[in-house]
This record gives C-alpha cells, sequence and structure tokens, in this order.
C-alpha cells in the first residue's frame, strides 16, 4: 500500500509557531522532505528512523528542482513511506503545495494540508498591525516578482489603494517598488522591512517610502516590505523615524 504525503506548515521561522497537529506529523513521519527556511530545531522532533531530506529552493543560490521533488514525493510515497513536505510558513500560501499535491494524485496518492502561520502575520509579531479601524480597511498581499522576473502588475494596483500592502520577495526591488508607491501615495507613507522572519536574529527597519530602501543593505534574507499608515500605530514608530531624521539632519550639518 502506498503511503501518505502530507503538507505541513513550518510556519515563519520560531520553531515554537508550529501548530500541534504538523508536529504531531513530523514525529510520526517516515521521511522529511523540508525547505531552506525550516528552522533546524524542528528537526529534532523526527523518529530516530526517519529520513530528513533537505530540498531547498533560496533566490541567489542553488537549488532543489521542483520536478525532482515532485518526483521524490511519488517514489516515497509509492515505496510505503509517510512523507511529511514541512514547507515555511504555510503550504498553500505563496507556495507550490498545490502543485505538489497535484502531481502525486496523478499516481493516487492520498494527501493532507496541515496549515501554518504565514509570514502574512510577522507583522503582528512586531506589533504591527495591518489594518487599524478608521485608517484602512484592509490589506493586500503581493508578491513582487513575477515567474518572468518582472515587478507584479498588481503592485501598481495596490499602490492606489489604501490598503496596508505586505510585499513578499522584494528587497531585489525596493528601489521600483518605492518608486511606484511615491507615485501614487507619498513619500511620506510609513514603510518597514521585516527581515528574516521571527528567527531569533530576525530585525524590523521602520522608515517611510522615501527613505526605507536605504536600510536594504541591512536586511538579511528573507525579508519582506510592508507599506501604509496603518503602521504609524506601532508605539515606536514616531520615535524611531523622528530619531532617524534628527540623525540625518546633524549629518548634513
Amino acid at each position: 500500500m502506498p503511503g501518505k504525503l502530507i503538507l505541513v506548515g513550518a510556519g515563519p521561522g520560531d520553531p515554537e509557531l508550529i501548530s500541534v497537529k504538523g508536529l504531531k506529523a513530523i514525529q510520526q513521519a517516515d521521511i522529511i522532505l523540508y525547505d531552506a527556511l525550516v528552522h533546524p530545531d524542528l528537526l529534532e522532533n523526527t523518529g530516530p528512523d526517519a529520513e530528513k531530506i533537505y530540498v531547498g529552493k533560496r533566490g541567489g543560490y542553488r537549488s532543489v528542482k521542483q520536478q525532482l521533488i515532485n518526483e521524490m514525493i511519488v517514489e516515497h510515497t509509492l515505496a510505503g513511506k509517510n512523507v511529511v513536505r514541512l514547507k515555511g510558513g504555510d503550504p498553500f500560501v505563496f507556495a507550490r503545495g498545490r502543485e505538489e499535491i497535484d502531481y502525486a494524485s496523478n499516481f493516487g496518492i492520498i494527501s493532507e494540508v496541515i496549515p501554518g502561520i504565514s509570514s502574512v502575520n510577522l507583522a503582528g509579531y512586531y506589533g504591527i498591525p495591518l489594518t487599524v479601524r478608521g485608517i484602512n480597511e484592509s490589506f493586500w498581499v503581493v508578491t513582487a516578482t513575477t515567474s518572468s522576473g518582472e515587478l507584479s502588475a498588481d503592485l501598481t494596483l495596490a499602490a492606489q489603494s489604501s490598503a496596508t500592502v505586505v510585499i513578499l520577495m522584494g528587497l531585489r526591488k525596493i528601489d521600483q517598488i518605492t518608486e511606484l508607491f511615491s507615485k501614487f501615495r507619498s513619500a511620506d507613507t510609513p514603510a518597514v522591512i521585516i527581515s528574516r522572519g521571527s528567527h531569533l536574529d530576525g530585525k524590523v527597519f521602520f522608515g517611510k517610502v522615501g527613505d526605507i530602501s536605504e536600510k536594504r543593505g541591512e536586511a538579511g534574507s528573507p525579508s519582506m516590505i510592508i507599506i501604509g499608515k496603518a503602521i504609524s500605530t506601532h508605539p515606536d514608530y514616531d520615535a524611531i523615524v523622528n530619531s532617524l531624521i534628527e540623525k540625518e539632519s546633524h549629518d548634513i550639518g
């Protein structure tokens, strides 16, 4: 009998942010196919005989091709193994969870999805609200880059709204992004970069659309950009931004 495929969301970095159900799946798995953004501490929860196989994909690094990952899933499940596909964040949010399930289903493999905390929720993790009553009524989540490497056309639509905009995989295009938002909003619109998720070395860089790109060199991978007025309600926002302005004025003087 074939085994089962379980897609598990590992969360945005902090290993304690995985669900109880996801942790149980890891403990019971025969094979763990894990991504680059999965915290190594999670792999310590596997059974003694479980095989852990790295299949990570990272921008700028040599990566495991998606087709090979699909084939590995099928190979191990058809051999009677229960396979956990452990993904950073949530398997169905800017991930290829649907693609992997569809491929496996062609071979009669049963699949299950255990959601994870998406990187979208990192704003709240750092005390930054995505919506605030009286300021905005929605938030957008957009990947910055299309499969062809171009800036997403959805960003133009998002920039014209009053929504908080969460931009994933956009650090390399931050100059284009801030130029776009300066055109439709204001250079003074609050902005933030969240670097390295909820890992211990995670950082938050506050600023405005007009100057946030200056923090690009300090941010690690992965990073996300958030733009919107709701950011200004963070209790430290005014103090941080004003201190940056004062430092800039001092440097000029």
